[in-house]
């Protein structure tokens, strides 16, 4: 089965990004690259610094989940960030869950706390200081 991996676009600060998301999650990068290690292509304009050291491309594994992100190369301008996608994780506990949430959601907006909900999970959103949406799940009763 295909797995299904969310890659995060950002303007300039995916490596604070990732570097936090680490700080949450633990686990090590396999890869970090920056645009500065790709071959330049013929016709594009020299990078300056800056633009050189913006990511383009990390990887976080989480769980059986890989993490993934990268700036916007310059000559694409930046990326609009919306209300189009969030992050959901099951968690194996409401410990677990209320961790996740508390680290990723420093900073952020809590869309909605951490709670006991309808349909049998501990459930809540938020969007984290980087303007990403995500959502925390625990299922209390995973056979119902």
């Amino acid at each position: 089965m295909a797995a299904i991996n969310p890659y995060l676009l950002f303007n300039g600060n995916c490596e604070e990004a990732f570097l936090f998301y680490q700080s949450v999650f633990g686990g090590e990068f396999p890869y970090i690259g920056k645009f500065k290690d790709a071959p330049a292509e013929e016709g594009d304009q020299a990078l300056s610094e800056a633009e050189q050291n913006r990511i383009m491309h990390v990887s976080l594994p989480i769980g059986d989940t890989i993490l993934m992100g990268s700036d916007t190369h310059p000559k694409f301008g930046d990326v609009s960030f919306g209300g189009n996608f969030s992050i959901s994780i099951n968690t194996e506990s409401t410990d677990e869950a209320d961790r996740l949430f508390n680290g990723l959601s420093a900073g952020g907006k809590v869309e909605m706390p951490m709670n006991k909900t309808f349909w049998g999970a501990y459930f809540g959103m938020f969007k984290d200081k980087f303007g990403i949406n995500w959502m925390v799940n625990f299922d209390e009763n995973p056979n119902k």
